[in-house]
């Protein structure tokens, strides 16, 4: 069920509010901790902030889903995209920007990220960050990807640049002496009398320090717990991508916006139709080095499509591998990079070499058999350029929010930037703006039904089939009708019988990927049009009359199976409006 409205904004009017009252059924902590910031998350996002959090001063506490390097970072291999070459700008960088972006991007935003993102690389590089150089120049190596017009991705151990810059965060968070909480599943914001943040509940997962649900106790909190991808049956995303970030955000009261607009990465290695879970990506890195997309008869059906080919934005090149597998009745498309030699591959790609070959294919010798699957969320908690959420005491940073920057497709490698660059300018804000000690929490019960663990299969199943890469009317008609069924027969039992789910990590994942799934879904049902990554077969054109313009989601604080869906105004995102209480001010 949704509803809608129109206005510049779709939240509670003050963002003072005590939220939805929705909260996942868990047993009561059982442990706390006291911080001054607590960060979800490990990536380059969640690592940046907590590194500069501490550094100001701040009690600082990383709490995270798995082991401190297993963030969805370390999975990036193509690089992070800056201005740092001969000749290359900024203002360059935020053309090729705002044009992947198909209309949406926030021109503040993105002028933020290419300006102040060549030198928040170069701290990253003096945290320990060791990228690929030239043997000649010693320079920085800089290559190409889609929707770039010039070589500025930097990368590192060929195609290993996630994993480099995650080992860099790693070791300087060690070497700070940070606090960290690993193998834990954030469960909700704790927030006071007024709805500012308090703190958040966390279930931790076998044993160490803690374990068992307990609270970290703090006045800001940094969600930067990656995406959402395990809500499609096929992706690029760690098991552990379940948009509990996105979930809790809205049962907190936060608004998102732009969830509509999944990247479908266009080249993952095609594992058969039925293959579930994550799959190996090839990077993108591989044609901006000059690989061909080709059909089963050798030929490159990009060229004429777009006026970079294969190296276009993602959107395009995935719809047009689509068309052809649709045209030719086939079940995926090839990238041939043959002609590379297996030195070339050895020394630039060691890391996708090893998992072509690992599945029976060589790169050397044969073409890779690739299709399209579920990568990122270029919408999310919607945030202001500080990084603060519509929920005070609330930051989002990296692929859970929605800064403005992606719009309706993020242009390649500008996901690592946007981590780094807006983790800094959260961590800014809180140093300034937010004292030291926590503040007492009001117990909110719980009142939203768990999902069933086996309702997750059933739920990837639903949205690969209903809202994928290509969707139309009927086919977004019947996830949406799907997944309300499932909502309701949960609703049912627990108002009916007062019985849920069992209490645990998998009916946790399930129910956020049932709450975000949900969105997605009604966002896509609204916006009748294709723009970006978003392609309706019913509405084949983009429309900037009627749709150059964001939806912005909320779950009702008053009716609890209602989503609000609020087209804004224009294609400016609307502010985020957070009356600041004096007392909460640093004096």
């Amino acid at each position: 069920m949704s509803t809608t409205g129109r206005g510049p904004t779709a939240g509670n009017g003050t963002g003072s509010g005590t939220g939805t009252g929705i909260r996942l059924h868990a047993p009561a902590p059982g442990w706390a901790v006291e911080a001054d910031v607590v960060v979800v998350g490990s990536g380059v996002a969640g690592l940046t902030a907590a590194l500069r959090c501490a550094a100001g001063g701040r009690r600082t506490v990383v709490v995270t889903k798995a082991r401190l390097d297993d963030g969805s970072t370390r999975w990036a291999q193509g690089g992070i995209a800056a201005a740092l070459g001969d000749g290359d700008t900024p203002e360059q960088h935020l053309d090729d920007t705002l044009v992947a972006g198909a209309g949406l991007c926030d021109e503040a935003a993105v002028r933020l990220l290419v300006t102040e993102g060549p030198d928040a690389v170069r701290r990253l590089i003096a945290t320990g960050a060791v990228f690929d150089t030239s043997a000649e120049t010693g320079e920085i190596e800089l290559t190409r990807e889609g929707g770039h017009h010039r070589r500025r991705i930097a990368h590192a151990g060929g195609d290993a640049t996630g994993a480099e810059i995650s080992r860099a965060l790693v070791e300087a968070v060690h070497a700070a002496g940070i606090r960290t909480v690993e193998n834990a599943l954030v469960l909700d914001l704790l927030q006071d009398a007024e709805g500012r943040t308090a703190g958040v509940t966390l279930h931790v997962m076998g044993e160490g320090q803690h374990d068992g649900v307990g609270a970290v106790h703090a006045p800001a909190v940094i969600l930067a717990t990656g995406g959402m991808g395990q809500v499609f049956s096929a992706t690029t995303n760690p098991s552990v991508s379940t948009g509990d970030g996105v979930a809790l955000a809205l049962r907190a009261g936060a608004e998102v916006s732009d969830l509509e607009f999944v990247q479908f990465h266009p080249t993952v290695l095609f594992l058969g139709a039925d293959a579930e879970g994550q799959q190996p990506l090839v990077s993108e890195a591989v044609r901006g080095e000059g690989a061909h997309l080709v059909d089963a008869d050798g030929v490159r059906f990009m060229l004429g499509q777009h006026e970079l080919a294969e190296l276009a934005p993602r959107d395009i090149v995935a719809k047009g591998i689509m068309r052809r597998m649709q045209e030719q009745g086939a079940r995926h498309m090839y990238l041939d990079a043959r002609h590379f030699g297996a030195e070339m591959w050895e020394q630039r790609f060691p890391t996708i070499l090893a998992a072509c070959r690992s599945h029976g294919i060589d790169p050397v010798t044969e073409p890779i058999p690739v299709a399209p699957a579920a990568h990122y969320a270029s919408g999310g908690v919607r945030t202001d350029l500080q990084g603060r959420t519509t929920v005070p005491g609330l930051y989002a940073c990296g692929e859970v929010a929605c800064t403005g920057v992606h719009g309706a497709n993020r242009l390649a490698s500008n996901s690592l930037l946007e981590g780094l660059v807006f983790a800094e300018r959260i961590a800014d804000d809180i140093v300034a703006r937010t004292p030291s000690g926590s503040r007492p929490e009001t117990p909110a019960p719980a009142t939203g039904p768990l999902q069933p663990a086996e309702a997750r299969h059933e739920i990837q199943r639903i949205m690969t089939n209903g809202a994928g890469v290509l969707r139309s009317a009927d086919s977004l008609a019947e996830a949406a009708e799907a997944l309300e069924t499932l909502y309701a027969r949960a609703l049912g039992e627990l108002e009916s019988h007062g019985k849920t789910a069992v209490p645990g990590v998998e009916t946790w994942e399930a129910t956020n990927l049932l709450c975000v799934a949900r969105v997605l879904v009604a966002a896509a049902q609204r916006r009748a049009e294709t723009r970006g990554c978003h392609w309706r077969e019913d509405h084949p054109d983009r429309d900037d009359a009627d749709w150059r313009r964001h939806l912005v989601v909320r779950l009702s604080a008053t009716e609890k199976r209602a989503l609000v869906v609020t087209p804004t105004d224009s294609a400016d995102l609307p502010s985020v409006d957070i009356p600041l209480n004096p007392e909460s001010l640093e004096q």
